[in-house]
């Protein structure tokens, strides 16, 4: 069937930009927030550190995890109906986990259900963007994502001031009825018009001779288009990243899930311990559209891996300091540090994914990472809570251990990418000496393949 679809930047489409910006900053900032109800769940079902840190975990990992079925969904019923069957969910689920009893049913309504809802509303908020911008979509994902910076500067404010009139339950109650603005920002995205050829409507495909797939193939089919498995098998840059990503996830949302009960149990006051997060918030308003833009310039075209492990690195060194003290203003120098680090990755997060693949299979690539990265999500929260069981509520070592992951993942990362870009750059220096080593008369045909050795090797890094 022969589509037409039409791409009007007009004035149509900054509305859907906004509704995008506000869908970013109610589901993906949400997890930040976690830390200001966790001294008090621990407290309400008496539960450990370790326990009470499952239920952050989960919730996140259903944010990631839940990528390849929202491709489905939008694929099947378009990025309007998704976003708003994720808007529905989370409501259900904040609503329902206000009245949870024990924490085995947190996990499944505020962890599972909202995080599915999450997921659904975020990502078909991302894809709808494809949709409406095309000249201009470099700028209109990077406002976008500014909308990720407002809600983790205002969700852990707003945490904190429902939390102290209304508990957590009534804080969860109040939650549902926000996730549903998700529904309205759904709403906003309508579809785009398509222009079916008449020929199209008029006659019937043939029936086809071959026989119908069986459901295990067509199982197989839907895994290959939203799961790249290909790609890792066959891209060794594209592995490096993944396996960098999947370590490094183990300690990056750590601060955020710690970071504020870490304050408060060392005396610092409530109101200013959720101050820190939001302070992270707003720093990355405005350091992430500067670290796009930079990353953006044609001198690091080539460079982008190296800066984003450099990111990296500097993020796991930062949360060294909590190590040191826990006053007030030396953990606010943390966060401002930290928000530089942190508006690094997530600025080349998906840039440097982008340079790996090629571009027809970036949405299978990045579906696979999501669902990896997911399986660290879930592990590294309650991985933590346990060490603070065993080590006496010393938060020293839940900074120790989300460095550890950090540094060791960047210099994994930057040695793998050195030494893959020094083995193409053999690879191209031998296929140079052999053509010229060549006949002359076929100058012309060796220069031809050089060129084509060139383009195979930008897709395989």
């Amino acid at each position: 069937m022969a589509q037409a679809l039409e791409r009007p930047e007009g004035s149509w489409a900054w509305v859907v930009l906004l509704s995008s910006m506000v869908t970013q900053g109610l589901t993906l900032a949400f997890p930040t927030c976690i830390g200001i109800f966790f001294t008090e769940l621990q407290r309400e079902f008496q539960a450990s550190n370790s326990e009470t840190s499952w239920f952050p975990s989960i919730l996140t990992a259903m944010l990631h995890a839940g990528g390849p079925l929202c491709s489905i969904l939008v694929d099947r019923f378009g990025c309007r109906v998704a976003a708003m069957l994720g808007g529905v969910l989370a409501c259900l689920g904040m609503v329902a986990s206000s009245f949870c009893r024990t924490l085995s049913e947190l996990y499944i309504t505020a962890g599972f259900i909202t995080g599915l809802g999450l997921c659904f509303s975020f990502q078909s908020s991302i894809t709808v963007l494809g949709f409406y911008f095309s000249r201009r979509r470099p700028l209109a994902n990077a406002l976008a994502s500014m909308g990720v910076s407002l809600g983790i500067t205002l969700w852990p404010l707003l945490s904190r001031y429902l939390l102290e009139d209304l508990g957590w339950r009534g804080t969860f109650l109040i939650f549902g009825g926000v996730f549903l603005h998700c529904c309205i920002c759904g709403a906003i995205m309508r579809p785009m018009a398509t222009r079916v050829a008449a020929k199209t409507r008029e006659v019937p495909h043939p029936p086809s001779k071959t026989p119908a797939p069986s459901c295990l193939a067509k199982c197989g089919q839907a895994i290959q288009r939203h799961l790249a498995f290909d790609v890792l098998l066959h891209n060794a840059g594209y592995r490096v990243y993944t396996l960098g990503i999947m370590w490094m996830i183990l300690g990056f949302p750590l601060p955020h899930i710690f970071l504020v009960p870490y304050a408060m149990r060392h005396g610092v006051d409530e109101h200013k311990a959720a101050l820190l997060i939001s302070i992270i918030g707003f720093s990355n308003i405005f350091l992430r559209p500067l670290a796009g833009m930079l990353a953006g310039r044609p001198t690091f075209a080539g460079h982008r891996k190296y800066l984003f492990t450099l990111a990296i690195l500097l993020n796991g060194l930062t949360n060294l300091v909590c190590t040191v003290s826990a006053n007030f203003w030396v953990l606010v120098g943390y966060c401002l540090v930290y928000s530089v680090s942190m508006s690094g990755v997530g600025a080349l997060l998906f840039q440097v994914l982008m340079d790996l693949v090629p571009m027809d299979r970036f949405s299978s690539a990045l579906g696979l990472v999501t669902v990896l990265e997911s399986i660290s999500i879930l592990i590294a929260p309650p991985l933590a809570g346990l060490l603070l069981d065993t080590s006496n509520n010393n938060f020293s070592y839940v900074f120790y251990m989300a460095s550890f992951f950090l540094i060791s993942a960047a210099l994994f990362m930057g040695s793998s990418f050195c030494v893959l870009q020094k083995k193409e750059r053999q690879g191209r220096q031998a296929e140079a000496e052999e053509a010229s080593k060549g006949h002359p008369v076929e100058g012309a045909d060796g220069s031809e393949k050089r060129l084509c050795s060139e383009a195979t090797s930008v897709t395989s890094i």
